[in-house]
């Protein structure tokens, strides 16, 4: 009696643990919810007894299986239970559609079932549902800031004559089909969750949106035509004379005239700004000194005047739209080693799709518009789901084994042992606080600490735990989760 007492303790725990009074995580955007478990998404995912994907379900049924003691907890993020008593074999598995909007700083990911329904006039259509939804936030531009803080310390060393290691040759050659670790990035990890989502769900087809951008005429600001392609704004002359003639041999912020006038870049080199034309300006010496390494909104925020003149020849930038060129077919490639049939479409038909729908553009919206609809014959999406998972890469921690000062040379020795405790930073965690300013009890993600008391990341701000207290859930995966609201006129936009 003792043991069954407990088994159903573990049930009823294991079954209210998505609805309990308890933070998620400290990495979620101001508009997102904190992850509050599993429960949060419409659907659950559902295993086999032998570990094999089946159908998902919805949160009330796994209630009742987990209740009954017929299913226990496989996962927590994204949360999935494992049925006792069911094989593949004795279910029904129609199987589900994953589509894929891939993004520059965000991905939606989407699974679906298409059924055939009959409607009122007695014509056969296609009907499409969204189940889960999952936003996969990259952070290609921490790695780029990060490859580019590396490169100004080693700039540095070599100015000082401080080399650590003897120089090479600039004209290496990298490995072919090599991309930078930025947009590397970008790929692998939407290839590894759309490998988690098939190792947790049935998907039979992937299908994925595959679009690349017209970078031109995206400069240009226009459609361009035949020969146009050809010529770029810096046809026939160079950049500083163009400048000058479209700064009419003036200071772009003081409009000094007669004097020596210098290159200066709208959004400096150091902020990630670039060489395009369209981020330089004229400026005479007092102002380019003046001005440094400040934005240019910064430098003018007290004439704003000056600042809308100056930023009416800022376009777009096109790094977004240059990542997205570059990854496309990586990212095609490598889905078709995910053992589905995979089908790639055009940003058109999704557009198409999402119109007729009535749907906002978001990636997840995006990502359900993804693929064929005959809405001439009556095909439709019918429904998406109401909650969106959202999984903000975060990385699994640094090989650095010193912290830099200022200058890039060594300050601090960091701890070579990244467990203190039975606990890694990133991992999921309960902590009941039995007393004190935080006593309750809080579940999120925490950074460890030798010393045992580990910092707790909750929508309240972050709270120092005793390792005394906490109780592991689930190993840190590299990513953050919560969840956020979706509406087919959502606040949340499509950001790259």
């Amino acid at each position: 009696m003792r043991g069954t007492s407990a088994r159903r303790r573990h049930a009823k725990h294991a079954a209210t643990a998505a609805e309990a009074a308890e933070n998620r995580s400290g990495d979620a955007p101001p508009n997102d919810q904190p992850y509050r478990g599993g429960f949060g998404a419409c659907r659950v995912f559902v295993l086999s007894r032998h570990g094999q994907p089946l159908m998902p379900c919805h949160p009330a049924r796994a209630r009742e299986l987990l209740a009954k003691g017929r299913a226990v907890v496989a996962r927590q993020t994204p949360f999935t239970i494992r049925v006792k008593d069911r094989t593949r074999a004795e279910s029904a598995v129609p199987g589900l559609h994953l589509r894929i909007d891939p993004g520059s700083k965000g991905t939606g990911l989407v699974l679906t079932d298409e059924k055939k329904e009959t409607d009122d006039h007695g014509a056969t259509v296609t009907v499409r549902r969204g189940l889960i939804s999952v936003e996969l936030r990259h952070r290609g531009d921490q790695i780029r800031a990060a490859l580019h803080q590396r490169a100004g310390y080693r700039r540095r060393r070599r100015s000082a004559n401080c080399r650590y290691r003897a120089p090479r040759s600039d004209n290496r050659t990298h490995p072919a089909r090599w991309l930078p670790p930025s947009l590397r990035h970008r790929v692998d990890t939407t290839f590894s969750l759309a490998a988690r989502l098939c190792r947790y769900a049935p998907v039979v087809e992937i299908h994925v949106e595959r679009t690349a951008f017209d970078t031109h005429a995206l400069s240009t600001g226009r459609t361009l035509e035949g020969a146009e392609y050809e010529h770029g704004t810096l046809a026939g002359t160079n950049a500083r004379a163009y400048l000058r003639v479209k700064w009419n041999n003036a200071c772009a912020y003081c409009d000094a005239t007669g004097v020596p006038l210098n290159v200066e870049h709208l959004t400096p080199r150091s902020r990630g700004g670039s060489h395009r034309i369209t981020n330089l300006v004229l400026a005479c010496v007092p102002c380019n000194q003046a001005k440094g390494t400040k934005p240019v909104k910064t430098f003018l925020a007290h004439r704003p005047g000056r600042l809308a003149t100056v930023l009416q020849q800022v376009r777009a930038p096109l790094e977004h739209a240059a990542a997205m060129n570059a990854t496309h077919w990586r990212l095609s490639a490598a889905l078709t080693t995910l053992g589905r049939p995979m089908y790639a479409w055009p940003g058109g038909l999704t557009k198409a799709n999402r119109d007729a729908a009535g749907l906002s553009k978001t990636h997840t919206l995006d990502a359900l518009a993804v693929g064929p609809l005959d809405h001439a014959n009556g095909d439709r999406i019918v429904r998406f789901p109401d909650q969106v998972l959202v999984a903000k890469a975060t990385g699994r921690g640094l090989y650095a084994r010193t912290t830099p000062d200022r200058y890039g040379f060594p300050r601090l020795l960091r701890p070579r042992t990244k467990q203190h405790f039975g606990y890694v930073t990133g991992d999921l965690v309960r902590a009941v606080v039995p007393s004190g300013k935080w006593a309750g009890t809080w579940t999120g993600r925490i950074a460890v600490r030798a010393r045992g008391q580990h910092s707790l990341a909750t929508s309240a701000g972050r709270i120092n735990v005793s390792h005394r207290h906490l109780r592991l859930l689930q190993r840190g995966d590299g990513y953050g989760y919560s969840v956020r609201p979706e509406s087919a006129r959502s606040t949340s936009r499509k950001i790259g």
